[in-house]
Formats: structure tokens, sequence, C-alpha cells
């Protein structure tokens, strides 16, 4: 830091409207007409799933600092209420530019290349009623539609799930509200036969379309989208607990229903109704988002592996493999000749994965030794350390069970490797475990040598 004075809040960027500008880039790659249009679609895509994440944790966060009554001003002197009423202003005016750029920008770009987003009420008679037809044989039967009333309270809706919320209509009647809530099994978008060959519908559209077959002698008389995004910061005290692991599930439970932090309204919802729902979830108009398109945009991200068009894509980017691939190959004698600097993503990470591979099946390594902060759902990591320890070696892992979002992941490794007989340690108290680190013991003539990856 420049030799200033700590009390000047001027020097100061605040950390939550700086993530915001943060986010706004990744926008902007969005709005780059540079970009193939796919990519751009993408970025619109991590934009939203980026803005989730920051209400989960840093809104959430201040919203609770707000109620306490031992709440400190942030380096640059905002009070947590002062940064709310930014954050509002600021992600309003940046959730207006994200569905404009869905729908001024990238829905009729993609729909020049065929790549359709459509209503129902878009469709003709045959394309109508094959959603009908897929409604009512692969919606319709996992759906269940909650009245609410005195009797049947407002349902605990889990966090970012999507609802649709019916107004009913009709004589005799105790409530004139219902929730349908869509199963997350479901797919966010239905892929229409026949047209360009890559049209879709919205699931929350067919819902509303074909809501009425829900509720049998009672009129519906409007059906629409909404979402509610809950706290998810995981509360414990690391010091206190006896087992971490157990501790961290049982707090995994309980976010799902956490404190509502922000509620998405489609836009066309009845002000009244959203009054209500604001009551419900015990929100205010500063947490309410009136959304000009489909609610949750990072949805849409699922098409991209449904669309065969590497021409609206990056191209498809190769990695250079440091070490050959050889069945020839002593990758310890390598390692010997001289250190292996690798640039991901420039660089294979297939580098790292034979090592960690080779290592569980070479006779001579004695023991690995490894971090693990974040892993793919389809890693060859944890199933190597898991053969290294079948094959008699000594394995122990770090596995960080408090990965942000990540954390039911890594207690399910955590749990695989265990059961294998490696040795797992749930990180430090009070730390976070990040580093990637791996650690090969092996015997060589009449010595150990340690082979490291950093």
């Amino acid at each position: 830091m420049p030799d200033t004075d700590p009390q000047e809040y001027s020097q100061f960027i605040n950390r939550e409207l700086s993530w915001l500008e943060f986010n706004q880039r990744v926008l902007d790659e969005a709005l780059n007409t540079e970009n193939p249009i796919l990519e751009r679609l993408k970025f619109l895509c991590i934009s939203a799933s980026n803005l989730d994440e920051f209400f989960e944790v840093r809104v959430a966060g201040l919203q609770q600092q707000r109620q306490s009554e031992i709440a400190e001003d942030s380096p640059d002197g905002m009070t947590p209420a002062d940064q709310l009423a930014a954050i509002s202003t600021r992600v309003r005016r940046f959730v207006d530019d994200q569905y404009a750029c869905w729908g001024e920008d990238l829905k009729p770009a993609l729909e020049k290349e065929g790549i359709c987003f459509l209503h129902p009420e878009e469709l003709d008679t045959e394309r109508l009623k094959f959603l009908e037809t897929y409604f009512f044989e692969s919606v319709h039967p996992v759906l269940t539609p909650l009245a609410i009333d005195p009797v049947h309270p407002f349902p605990q809706l889990l966090n970012k799930s999507l609802n649709v919320l019916v107004k009913l209509g009709g004589k005799g009647l105790t409530t004139d509200l219902a929730v349908i809530q869509v199963p997350r099994i479901l797919p966010r978008l239905i892929h229409l036969p026949g047209g360009s060959g890559n049209e879709f519908v919205f699931i929350a559209h067919a819902i509303a379309r074909f809501a009425h077959s829900l509720f049998h002698g009672v009129l519906v008389e409007s059906a629409h989208s909404f979402r509610v995004t809950r706290n998810s910061n995981l509360y414990f005290d690391e010091e206190e607990v006896e087992n971490l692991l157990s501790t961290i599930e049982s707090e995994l439970r309980k976010m799902n229903r956490g404190k509502a932090v922000r509620l998405e309204v489609e836009s066309d919802c009845p002000p009244e109704l959203v009054e209500r729902l604001l009551a419900i979830f015990n929100l205010n108009e500063d947490d309410l988002y009136w959304i000009h398109g489909p609610i949750n945009l990072m949805r849409v991200m699922g098409i991209l592996g449904d669309i065969d068009r590497p021409d609206l894509k990056y191209r498809a980017f190769r990695t250079h493999r440091v070490l050959p691939v050889s069945e020839d190959l002593d990758v310890y004698a390598f390692m010997r000749s001289k250190p292996v600097l690798l640039h991901h993503p420039f660089d294979s990470f297939g580098t790292v994965v034979d090592f960690i591979a080779s290592a569980a099946e070479d006779p001579a390594v004695l023991a690995i030794k490894q971090t693990l902060y974040r892993t793919s759902g389809d890693t060859p990591i944890v199933p190597a350390l898991i053969e290294a320890s079948r094959n008699g070696k000594q394995v122990t892992v770090i596995i960080e069970l408090k990965a942000r979002f990540d954390e039911a992941a890594n207690i399910k490794w955590a749990k695989m490797l265990q059961e294998a007989g490696v040795n797992v340690v749930y990180g430090l108290i009070g730390l976070k475990t990040h580093c990637k680190a791996a650690l090969v013991v092996r015997q060589e003539g009449t010595g150990i040598r340690r082979y490291v990856h950093l």
C-alpha cells in the first residue's frame, strides 16, 4: 500500500461493487460481436451463474450484517445498508443489460442461424401436438401442484428452483393461488422436431400452457414463472465441531432452505401477486427483480451440447503434451533429467493425470500424498488414488470440504477414498487448503526418491 492514511476511505474500492464490475466484463464478452455467437451465449450464461453466487453468498452475508448490531463498516467506509443499496442499483442496471443482450441481440442473431426459442403460442399445429404429447408423457407425471391456503401453507421451495405461480378462479374455492414446482431432473429446454432442427421451448412455458390439466374443475386465470435465491453460506464453528464431514453434510441439507435473499419474477406477473410472494418470503421491493425473458439464463447453456455448429463456436483448442505418450517412456527418468514446467491450459493437464496414474500402478512407488480442492465429476485422479491404495501403497489425501459449492462433491469423494483405505484429512481449522500439490515416494535402488508436483 502507498503511504496513506488508512482512514482515507477514498483510497479504497468497495469489494462488492468491484466484483459487480468484474461480472460486467464477463457480460461485455457476450456483447462483443467479434466473438462467435454461441460463445457469446455462453458468456451470458456464465454472467448469470456468477450473479446467482453473488446473491447466495455476498448479498446474503451483507443482509445478515445489516440485521446484526455488531456489523462493521467496510474499508471504504460503507455500512452494510449502504452497500446493499448500491448493489441493488448496480445489479438492476446489470440485469437490464443482460436481458437486453438476450432479447435484442443474441436471440435475433441466433434465429438468423436457425436456433430459435419459441413460445407455445408460436407453434404450428403439428409441433404444438408434439409439445402436448411430450408434456403429458414426460412432464405431467412428475408434477405436483400445491394449493396455497391456511390449511396448506406455502411450500418450502428449494434455493434457485424454478416454479410456476398459478392464479386460480371459479366458485367455491378456498384459495386462488397454487404453485407448481419444476423438478430439477427435467430439462429446462424442450427440443422440437422439424423446422431448422434447433428449435426449443422453455419448460416453464410448456407447464404454463398446459397448467389447466393439473387443476380439474378450476379455472386457471394465469401462470407465471418465478425463482427465489436463498442464503447459501455455511455456518459452523470449526473448533467446536467433532466431525467436520457430518457437520458440513448437515449444513448442506439446510442450505437449500436458507433465508430468501432475492425474488425473480416474470415481467407479466400481476403486481398484486408479486406483493403476496414478497410477503410470503419476507422480502421487500429492494429484493425483487422483474425478469424480461427466461428466468435463470444459465439453463440456456444446456443447448450448447445439442447444437452441432462448430462454425458458431471457437475453434477447438488443442493442448500440448509435454511428456510424449509412449509405453517406453520412463516418466521418472524424464523428471530426474530436468524440472518440468507445465503452463495450463496450453500444456495438457493429462501430463499430471499420467503422473498420478503411473504412480498408482508402479510397484516401486511406496506412497502418494496429495491435496484435492475441486475435481470434475469424471475426474481420473480419484480412481487412480483408489487403485493405488488397493495396490498396497500408502495413500494420504487432504481433501478440502469447504470448497465453495463443491462441498457435496468433495464429501462424496472423501467417502469413496476412505472406503478404499485412503487416509483422508479434511484440511486445517480456520484455513482453506487451496493449493494443488502431490508427492510420490518411490524406492529406487538402495534409497528413496521423492517426486513432487506443485
